[in-house]
């Protein structure tokens, strides 16, 4: 038998067991629950205690049966205890059935509608009275009167205690209820009263703002926040005490984390205000990639045109200089055209920078072993450095593998450690660069330098475009690559100087690597050697296996061996076809992953035949294109 079956059998036997007779009629005027008692008491048939029984039914059936002695419009009293019932209130009552019983009505509503009542025979008690008042000829009426008022009294007394410890089990429960949700929810939630104390939290303060305590009732505003937070929050608060409702949004100093907090003023007006705090940093960073998406797409529409003119004008002058310099020129004219042509192909790479940081650019994130990052970045770095400055490379990164674009990441802190060794010049020096995790919300990367450190216009307009202390050895798009690549994900980048020299600092989206790819057997397809090797060592890079096909019938052939977890053709296979090659496995191994790669534009009809049923890969491919079509259970 069921549990549930074993414990409602229980239950009625102990119902059963009571002398009272109880009935239980939900919201609806329905039968819930009765016991035995309450059928013999009232001479109830099976059907009116029968749960579901209907409540006007039983008080038609009680008139009937002259329970409630003559009853003329017998309609109007049932519609008039269902009006009552509806309208229930708790009472307690003594009344005289027509039998000569005497008993006593207790009702309580309950919590979700409906009302519990319980009946108690006093004949006995009511007996017991009587005969006192009959015998008893020295005590005066007014006594006899004052005893049964008294024990009338105390037994309504006994039936407003018990409906009080029901509401106030009720409250407690209901009490924990909202504290327990309180305490788990993802954000702080708090009241301060009008001297700005602390009298209620959910005790998750100290979840969102590290180094905060998590009780703080009885502290101050500026005790539980500290100075630096509780002065940003102060004048919102000052103006929902004065009932004006608010939300702020603040970067908290020492975490770094975006917090969102809603300030709503306490209806009682007494200056009170609610607080509503969550964690928005996640939100934050994909809206500043976003928005720094857009304002490249803006700069990319606004430049493409002037770049192309501007590249148009470089080459006409490139193709008078060669001109000229056919001529028969006076003496150190010659040196005055070299000048000029170095000057446009310097103004080509300039283009060529600004294209690059206007165009259009994804994020290829991927897992990243930190250790594996930094030993394979420090001879890179060291390269670029003469021998009297050395490089000191650390990280404290709680976890062992990030998701990063670590080619972009590794172009860019080259780029840092280049401009520190220009900063300490001839002399001899060190460039640090430090890796560690904020608060569980931030990679921050930090590269120092023991040089003259920023000028102050340096750290005002270091981040803007072709600013440069550098004179004409500089582009001054430097730092504002390095700048956009870090904005690109959602980051900041910050500018200062330290005791020694000068200090970048970089804040990446902190993001654990959750998963390592299982390793896959692929079978790239491609009819030039030179890519399928190029594709095959990204792959086997990733940890991957690799097969090759220069052909469609080779890969063809190579699609029946067993294990092959994928296939990785080009659609151009010389005379053949990579978008048919893949329908023909496609029918044969349908438990195969299929994918195309291409340097066909989107507009050729073969690259949208292919598209409209598997990825395609654009040309040139990187290893975070492969590792998320191979990787999807990784988060990105």
């Amino acid at each position: 038998m069921p549990r549930e079956r074993i414990t409602d059998s229980f239950t009625r036997a102990g119902l059963n067991l009571i002398k009272q007779a109880l009935s239980i009629y939900d919201a609806d005027l329905k039968l819930a629950v009765c016991n035995r008692p309450f059928q013999t008491m009232f001479g109830l048939p099976r059907s009116l205690v029968t749960p579901g029984a209907d409540f006007g039914d039983t008080i038609r059936f009680l008139v009937e049966a002259g329970e409630y002695g003559a009853v003329t419009d017998r309609d109007a009293f049932v519609q008039e205890r269902l009006d009552q019932a509806r309208a229930f209130v708790p009472h307690y009552m003594e009344r005289v059935r027509a039998n000569g019983q005497t008993i006593s009505v207790e009702g309580s509503p309950l919590p979700d509608g409906g009302w519990v009542t319980v009946y108690t025979d006093i004949t006995s008690v009511k007996r017991q009275e009587s005969l006192l008042r009959m015998r008893s000829e020295e005590l005066s009426d007014q006594l006899l009167d004052h005893s049964e008022e008294l024990a009338l009294t105390n037994r309504r007394l006994e039936a407003s205690i018990a409906q009080l410890q029901e509401a106030q089990a009720e409250l407690t429960e209901m009490a924990a209820r909202t504290r327990l949700v309180t305490e788990m929810t993802p954000a702080h939630i708090a009241h301060v009263d009008g001297d700005g104390v602390y009298t209620y939290t959910n005790r998750r303060l100290s979840s969102l703002l590290p180094e905060r305590p998590s009780d703080i009732v009885g502290l101050s505003f500026v005790q539980a926040l500290g100075t630096e937070v509780a002065s940003l929050l102060e004048p919102t608060l000052a103006k929902a005490a004065a009932g004006e409702a608010a939300v702020l949004e603040f970067t908290e100093p020492i975490s770094g984390r975006r917090v969102r907090t809603a300030f709503t003023p306490d209806d009682r007006g007494d200056g009170g205000v609610y607080l509503l705090s969550t964690d928005v940093t996640a939100e934050a960073q994909a809206r500043a990639a976003l928005e720094h998406t857009h304002k490249r797409e803006m700069a990319a529409q606004l430049t493409s045109g002037l770049a192309h003119d501007f590249a148009n004008l470089l080459t006409i002058i490139l193709g008078l200089q060669t001109q000229l310099e056919r001529l028969p020129l006076p003496q150190g004219a010659h040196e005055l055209t070299a000048a000029t042509r170095l000057a446009v192909r310097r103004g080509g790479r300039l283009l060529d920078k600004i294209a690059n940081m206007t165009g259009a650019r994804d994020a290829s994130l991927a897992p990243v072993v930190i250790e594996d990052f930094i030993a394979s970045f420090a001879p890179l770095a060291r390269a670029t450095l003469p021998d009297d400055i050395t490089l000191r490379l650390t990280a404290e990164v709680t976890h062992p593998a990030l998701m990063l674009d670590a080619g972009t990441l590794q172009d860019g802190l080259l780029n840092l450690v280049l401009n520190a060794r220009d900063a300490i010049g001839s002399a001899s020096g060190e460039v640090a660069v430090h890796l560690r995790d904020v608060t569980d919300t931030w990679l921050e990367i930090t590269v120092t330098d023991s040089g003259c450190g920023f000028s102050a216009e340096a750290l005002d307009q270091g981040l803007n475009p072709f600013f440069t202390t550098k004179g004409n050895e500089g582009s001054g798009l430097g730092l504002t690559m390095v700048y956009d690549l870090v904005k690109l994900v959602g980051g900041t980048m910050r500018l200062a100087n330290n005791d020694i020299g000068a200090c970048v600092t970089l804040r990446l989206p902190l993001k654990p690597a959750k998963a390592e790819p299982r390793p896959r057997l692929v079978l790239v397809v491609d009819d030039v050697a030179e890519i399928r090797a190029a594709v095959r060592d990204m792959l086997t890079d990733l940890g991957h296996r690799v097969i090759e096909a220069g052909s469609a019938e080779e890969a063809a052939a190579l699609a029946d061996l067993p294990g092959l977890d994928w296939i990785l053709s080009d659609i151009n296979l010389g005379e053949e076809d990579g978008v048919a090659l893949l329908s023909d496995i496609a029918g044969r191994h349908p438990q195969i992953g299929l994918a195309l790669m291409t340097s066909l534009p989107p507009a050729d009809p073969r690259h949208s035949a292919g598209a409209a049923r598997w990825p395609v890969l654009p040309k040139p491919l990187a290893p975070g294109m492969l590792h998320r079509l191979l990787s999807p259970e990784v988060a990105a």
